[in-house]
């Protein structure tokens, strides 16, 4: 389980996680997963600071995704405060984005994008397991669409294929940017503090 694939195991993609009940019939649902070499503890700050812009980046083509501007290749300890419905900006100079729908320190960051009523269209769950005895932690990133969700305006069976391939090609690079920063920095010896663990306020939103 400590290599570097980013193929998630059939039990990663199938069982319940964090985030899921956030869309509870999604008409798609994929899972990719990788070992990192550090604890929870030192791959969660990574996590936290996501997002573009005046965010750390998304550690992901900084070409298609940040502007040109390099993601951050260091812990940014004043973007380690999260606050459910804070936005994550997707791209540089923009005000949307995703949601931060809920989280628990060290545990698991469920983003997501809403409709204009507030209905919750996509989710994209980020989970941390520590590998007991190999003194890693698994990542699992898994995103889910809810009835009713298209892919720039495409019909789903469309939208399906082109999310699938373009999700394959930016999630690898991300997850493998997240192991690479995380097992770059010496482990932590003490405890970040961050803000409460917080679930979305949204009626479907209970874990």
């Amino acid at each position: 389980m400590c290599g570097r694939s980013v193929r998630a195991t059939s039990d990663e993609a199938t069982r319940p996680l964090p985030g899921d009940s956030l869309i509870a019939q999604p008409i798609g649902s994929f899972a990719h997963a990788i070992s990192v070499r550090r604890r929870p503890r030192d791959v969660w700050p990574w996590l936290a600071q996501m997002g573009a812009g005046t965010r750390a980046g998304w550690y992901s083509y900084d070409l298609l995704d940040n502007g040109r501007r390099p993601s951050a290749q260091r812990m940014i300890p004043e973007l380690q405060h999260l606050v459910v419905g804070m936005i994550f900006p997707a791209l540089p100079g923009v005000t949307d984005g995703f949601s931060l729908l809920a989280f628990e320190p060290e545990s698991f960051l469920v983003l997501g994008s809403l409709s204009s009523s507030g209905t919750v269209l996509t989710t994209w769950a980020f989970i941390l397991e520590e590998e007991i005895g190999c003194g890693a932690t698994r990542l699992i990133v898994r995103v889910r669409a809810a009835p009713g969700y298209r892919f720039q305006g495409l019909p789903w069976w469309l939208s399906k294929r082109v999310i699938v391939l373009v999700h394959l090609i930016m999630q690898r690079r991300q997850l493998l940017g997240i192991a690479e920063r995380a097992e770059s920095m010496p482990e932590m010896k003490g405890r970040m503090v961050f803000g409460p663990a917080k679930e979305a306020e949204h009626p479907a939103a209970g874990m």
